[in-house]
């Protein structure tokens, strides 16, 4: 029987007195915070999207059973509502997204701090330095890995639940790295630590996402930003002294202890943020409080088949990877700078250590200017989203994706310029400063071009964004992984100048990505099978065109 009628719910037009629209502007709710993969097409995002007065929205539905149209109550937060994470204070935010981002700093410190004692595996097990390498390769493709499984699982029992038993993973296996008695002992639990850490990687931008509303997330942004870049800047510095003085195992204690306190932070101190899976456990209490089985959520109602589901998590990040060129050539982009930037690990000890005679601890300090890029251009991240913000506001909020390839257009050039220069600069006659400046322009235009590309996927691919940040991740990791086994063979084989250059030019090629798709990318759109399409793309479309000079030939 369907439930008793009541005004009072009878249309969303009634109970909705803020909305979160997906898409507009302002409040702007990010694809990434909605159970896209969860759920099938027909299914009623403003549950997801939307404040109500009675805190639920009334969805009539065929009865499989009886054959009439239940009445179920889609639970929905209500308005100015307390326990939904974008109306907490503040300084709740804000103390949420600096512990995500210092889990970030430490995952990403994890994985280049071993490059400033690299020797000691090698004297330890005496093995030669491309096995002592496979401890960075196996856990940058753990990176690769991990989000395949703990994306999708986080849109299934929440974020809170993945963060805190994967970083209590990672923990775990540090232990055995640290007390390695042999190599095999330590690339197996390298390897597991790379999967393990991945997930906070992969969940802290859908953590924003669920705390942010879209004209607040500037700051924030930039906070998270720059913590997976300053770790792997960062990360030799400290590394190379800690070598010197504690020796190689200390690598991993380090390591063990800055997780340990990631993990305790984000398990007792930070909340569940993801909404469908709070509004899932209020539908739960409502139903046994009122005693009432139609109050549900969209993923209890409507959820496809666990087969279904895994069918899509597993192969569409590898559909879009081949079947669409936005991704595969964005994708392509970012794995050449993430190659790019574990090379770097590599190249600087051969450059300082091997050219100039330095130490481990010294070689670490010329890392710095790269580091300080990094923290530079996080600052600059806030005024890059007001410039996004007032575009947007041209489009009444929903601007061709093409506006999110601007900084990536200008900032694509740091990257070459940096390389040039750490090329031939890196004599080993020639003064210290001449390659560490070179790595100020890499680490200032990293942030734009990681940022532009993600931003990029998500408004190319907003209702399939979780699977084309997979797709990218997966491709990213596996090139940043084979970086580094063969970065010491080219640097002796070419020399360290042409070298250099042969990485400068791969990423001055690069920079054609960004212009292709800024004049092709809403051609290529509007004949895809996977990206979004919405009734404003006509006359937006039009809009991009007059804005970039050309006239369009069915004109008004």
């Amino acid at each position: 029987m369907a439930s008793p009628h009541n005004p009072e719910d009878e249309t969303t037009a009634q109970t909705v007195s803020r909305t979160m629209t997906w898409g507009s502007l302002p409040g702007q709710t990010d694809p990434l915070d909605l159970p896209l993969r969860e759920l099938n097409e027909n299914a009623n995002l403003e549950e997801f999207t939307t404040e109500t007065r009675t805190g639920n929205i009334i969805k009539p539905v065929k009865s499989n059973v009886t054959g009439h149209m239940e009445q179920w109550k889609l639970v929905t937060f209500k308005i100015d509502d307390p326990e939904n994470p974008k109306n907490w204070s503040k300084a709740m935010k804000w103390y949420c997204t600096m512990c995500v981002a210092f889990t970030c700093f430490v995952v990403a410190f994890a994985s280049g701090v071993i490059t400033g004692g690299l020797a000691g595996p090698e004297k330890t097990f005496n093995v030669s330095e491309e096995v002592a390498l496979l401890t960075i390769t196996v856990f940058v493709v753990g990176f690769g890995v991990g989000p395949m499984v703990f994306a999708p699982l986080s849109e299934v029992i929440g974020r809170r639940w993945v963060y805190g038993s994967t970083l209590l993973l990672a923990v775990i296996f540090e232990i055995p790295c640290a007390v390695a008695p042999n190599i095999g002992t330590l690339i197996v639990c390298r390897a597991i630590d790379g999967i393990a850490f991945s997930a906070p990687m992969t969940l802290v931008g859908g953590t924003l996402a669920d705390l942010w509303k879209n004209e607040e997330r500037g700051v924030p942004m930039a906070a998270f930003s720059a913590a997976p870049f300053i770790g792997p800047a960062i990360g030799p510095l400290a590394g190379g002294f800690l070598y010197d003085g504690a020796g190689w195992r200390w690598l991993y204690w380090i390591q063990m202890i800055l997780a340990g306190v990631a993990w305790f932070l984000i398990t007792f101190t930070v909340p569940e943020t993801y909404a469908p899976t709070l509004l899932k456990a209020r539908a739960k209490k409502l139903r046994k409080q009122e005693n009432d089985p139609k109050y549900v959520t969209e993923q209890e109602l409507d959820s496809r088949p666990l087969g279904e589901k895994i069918k899509i998590f597993l192969l569409r990040p590898f559909q879009l990877l081949f079947m669409e060129p936005i991704v595969l050539f964005i994708s392509v982009y970012m794995s050449v700078l993430y190659g790019l930037l574990y090379m770097f690990f590599i190249a600087y000890p051969i450059v300082y250590m091997e050219g100039k005679g330095y130490n481990e601890g010294i070689t670490g300090l010329m890392f710095i200017p790269l580091a300080l890029g990094v923290v530079m251009s996080a600052f600059c991240a806030p005024f890059v989203n007001n410039h996004y913000l007032k575009i947007s506001a041209k489009f009444n909020g929903k601007p061709p994706a093409e506006y999110r390839l601007i900084p990536m257009m200008v900032s694509c050039w740091f990257i070459p310029i940096g390389l040039f220069i750490f090329a031939w600069t890196s004599y080993p006659d020639v003064h210290w400063i001449g390659p560490a400046i070179g790595g100020w322009p890499v680490g200032f235009g990293f942030i734009f071009l990681y940022n532009s590309a993600n931003n990029y996927l998500v408004d190319t691919y907003q209702h399939q964004a979780a699977s084309a940040l997979a797709a990218k991740t997966f491709l990213r990791s596996l090139w940043g992984a084979g970086a580094v086994l063969f970065t010491e063979q080219m640097y002796h084989r070419l020399g360290y100048q042409w070298a250099s250059t042969l990485l400068a030019f791969l990423g001055l090629a690069c920079c054609a990505i960004p212009y292709v798709f800024w004049f092709k990318g809403e051609a290529i759109r509007r004949h895809s099978h996977f990206a979004y399409k919405e009734e404003d793309e006509a006359s937006n479309a039009k809009a991009f065109d007059i804005e970039k000079g050309s006239q369009d030939s069915h004109g008004h």
